[in-house]
């Protein structure tokens, strides 16, 4: 027996049904990846499936006791508390108890500890609290440590361990791969392909998605399809079924056309029609009316630049650190004119310091960075801070111009977003309406407008769904200039890079030919000096290992007032705690209860986002100035 059947459920939240006449049943030990269009309703089935939001029609039907656990796309802003705290209210009434006697225990509060035991008794606490155990363990967290002090990919596998523990039947998953670095994600596929109960998923990385899956359901327009877990044959198999629409969709179209112009026929012609025909043609102008047209695709162009020099940017022997973190250390490269670079490495071991290393945005501790001539850069930033929350779509892209010239061809700024999937109402909406996925295709829009021959992207893969994505590695294929990319997402690196740079550890930045997959080909062997885990895949999580200090230059250093030491040593706290802080405020916009708040409210948050990534500009700076 199906644990779930969903029968003809209808739901809409305003114009066409999100989902229409939906037909899907869940069975024992399934892996289901739910597929569409961004805002084609996958969450919104996953909420119905939770019990979350109810059917508008139709009936949903659960097997008697079936427990059902949800992971949400972003961290909760209300979670707090220690990890044992996060993890044991998956399992409700006896989990907070077992937290509070936890915390009573801690603190010695012996007068209200016996109350709190007798009600973890009478709850079967004590059961409840080995499979606590047992599941921190498995998942390796460490239960004392506090919950917001962890990275967004440490708290993202607390949510899955917190919907793990009551052991659900169906676990859903939505995008659980967000904020996970590529060795986390191989970890989560290993872990969920050992989960015994079924799992329903919503992802944009297609590898993890052919990695687990053991069917595809497509959300189109309002109707689902079942597909076996293959990706290749979903691809094909949908290609065929959407060419056979649109040839039955041409055929209705021409015979509609020779209807309408029939009943346009002078008087001689309307005294003697067939008013069975005239009956057809109205049902065909109905069936006509009601059709859902297949949303279109975006259409990508790069603004080019004058050709770069031939080296566009050359390091020698550069070493970069804080404190005793070792990020880079004496690394030496040369990029050239038409080089298509990606940047591997697990969170917080040096990507973006690199990447500022690069760009000239920071100034190495040792070592020596040359820039090359006549570069136009063009910059992706992954926390959107470059979007003025008080400006529309349309004021973002055009910055008070009614144009924008694309490669020596001029087109209306309302044109162009249209080719961004931006209807001209969604175009003059207020910034603070959009969604993630929206958001990123109007920074895209934004960064395609600037000529560019340097294009440097941080993580521009997240919320797009597949076809944009695959849009924009052909885009990106053919973009004649030069290429930095830093990405998660393993097929976007292999379709996209020609080389990459790999943050192995200890300081070490390793060069390899090709992609990803080349890379774990190219590899030194585990256990080889200058290699670590940390961005390799691997079965379990691998604590980071703690990089060896910045070795003094050997030029002779001015020695520090008291109080710039003292600053000196505050700061890599000050730029950790930045750090954090921009990644949180950067998830909370991601999560789309955001943008139900007024606009106020959202301008202010956005406003606060730039200022806090300005501070960290700022402690950036002032660390390499005192550290000199």
């Amino acid at each position: 027996m199906p644990l779930i059947t969903l029968n003809d459920v209808d739901y809409g939240v305003g114009g066409p049904l999100l989902l229409q006449s939906v037909a899907m049943t869940i069975e024992r030990g399934e892996r289901v990846a739910l597929i569409g269009r961004n805002g084609a309703g996958k969450s919104t089935l996953m909420r119905l499936i939770a019990g979350e939001l109810k059917p508008d029609d139709g009936e949903i039907r659960f097997e008697q006791g079936v427990r059902i656990a949800r992971l949400e796309q972003e961290v909760p802003a209300g979670a707090g508390g220690s990890v044992f705290d996060v993890v044991a209210e998956g399992l409700g009434e006896a989990g907070a108890a077992l937290a509070e006697y936890h915390h009573l225990l801690q603190a010695g509060d012996y007068d209200a500890l016996a109350d709190v035991q007798a009600r973890v008794e009478a709850l079967d606490g004590w059961r409840i609290e080995q499979r606590v155990t047992e599941v921190l363990e498995r998942l390796q967290l460490d239960g004392d440590a506090v919950f917001s002090s962890l990275s967004g990919g440490m708290k993202r596998r607390v949510l899955l361990a917190r919907a793990v523990v009551s052991a659900p039947d169906i676990l859903l998953l939505d995008e659980p791969t967000n904020h996970l670095d590529i060795a986390a994600i191989d970890w989560l596929e290993g872990f969920l392909k050992q989960w015994a109960g079924a799992i329903v998923f919503v992802t944009h990385d297609r590898r993890f998605l052919r990695a687990l899956a053991t069917r595809i359901v497509e959300i189109d327009r309002g109707q689902l399809t079942s597909w076996p877990g293959d990706w290749a044959n979903y691809v094909r198999r949908r290609e065929e079924r959407l060419n056979a629409e649109a040839q039955e969709q041409a055929r209705f179209d021409k015979m509609l056309a020779q209807e309408e112009a029939w009943i346009r026929q002078g008087i001689k012609a309307r005294r003697t029609r067939d008013e069975g025909r005239v009956r057809r043609l109205e049902a065909m102008r109905l069936e006509r009316a009601a059709r859902r047209d297949l949303t279109g695709n975006v259409r990508m162009a790069a603004a080019q630049a004058n050709a770069s020099g031939k080296k566009v940017v050359e390091l020698k022997d550069v070493s970069f650190g804080f404190g005793e973190r070792r990020l880079i250390d004496n690394f030496s490269t040369t990029i050239f004119r038409g080089d298509r670079i990606g940047l591997i490495g697990a969170n917080g071991t040096g990507k973006t310091t690199l990447l500022k290393l690069l760009l000239g945005e920071l100034a190495p501790q040792r070592g020596e960075v040359r820039s090359g001539t006549q570069l136009q850069i063009a910059y992706f930033d992954q926390y959107r801070a470059t979007l003025r929350e008080d400006w529309n779509a349309l004021e973002n892209v055009a910055e008070g111009q009614d144009f924008v010239e694309i490669n020596g061809a001029r087109k209306h700024v309302i044109g162009y977003l249209q080719d961004f999937l931006f209807t001209p109402e969604r175009a003059r909406a207020p910034i603070t309406r959009l969604s993630g996925g929206e958001r990123n295709r109007l920074l895209l829009a934004k960064l395609f407008a600037q000529p560019s021959n340097l294009l440097v992207m941080d993580e521009p893969t997240n919320d797009l769904d597949v076809e944009t994505l695959e849009l924009l590695e052909e885009l990106l294929a053919d973009y004649p200039g030069t290429l930095l990319l830093v990405s998660h997402d393993r097929d976007f690196l292999d379709n996209v890079v020609t080389s990459t740079l790999v943050m192995e550890g200890d300081g070490h930045v390793g060069e390899y030919i090709g992609g990803y997959q080349d890379w774990l080909r190219q590899r030194p062997a585990p256990g080889v000096a200058g290699t670590t885990a940390a961005a390799a895949p691997s079965p379990a999580p691998v604590a980071p290992a703690i990089p060896a200090p910045v070795a003094e230059p050997t030029a002779p250093r001015r020695k520090l007032s008291y109080k710039d030491q003292r600053e000196l040593d505050q700061l890599p706290a000050l730029i950790e705690s930045l750090e954090t802080r921009v990644a949180e405020m950067t998830a909370e916009m991601n999560d789309a209860a955001f943008y139900q708040r007024d606009a106020a409210a959202i301008t202010a948050h956005g406003a606060a986002l730039q200022k806090a990534q300005e501070a960290l500009n700022a402690a950036y700076l002032r660390w390499t100035e005192l550290d000199a």
